[in-house]
């Protein structure tokens, strides 16, 4: 049984800066699981294009409030209670009006240490 408590693994090596946030990494690859879930803080203010290349993403809104827009110009709201997900490797952008918590499920799992190159014109990662 793996048991992780967020506030012991602020600061470690699972708490990792991906961009415009922080993404606290509760299982990972080498924890056997087969995906990585991940409580994930999106800095208020925020833009950020994104595309996950080797992976498919799964989010839930718990805090906050925010906008996801697929490619085709479509936004969607962003709010507690609110599911989102990627589930063809999406290029979107992620606007985040306050500062939001996502709870986010990657499959495959990630390694530890990926995080977004913001600088990309093509927001890809990962």
């Amino acid at each position: 049984m793996l048991v992780r408590d967020l506030q012991q693994m602020i600061g470690t090596e699972r708490d990792v800066a991906w961009g415009n946030g922080q993404s606290r990494r509760f299982l990972l690859g080498n924890d056997g699981m087969g995906y990585s879930l991940t409580d994930t803080v999106i800095d208020a203010g925020s833009e950020s294009l994104l595309q996950y290349n080797n992976h498919l993403e799964t989010c839930y809104c718990i805090e906050g409030e925010g906008e996801v827009e697929s490619m085709d110009g479509t936004i969607y709201p962003i709010k507690p209670g609110t599911m989102y997900a990627l589930d063809k490797h999406d290029q979107h952008y992620l606007r985040a009006k306050t500062t939001m918590r996502l709870v986010c499920v990657f499959a495959p799992a990630l390694k530890g240490d990926e995080a977004h190159d913001l600088n990309r014109e093509d927001g890809s990662s990962y």
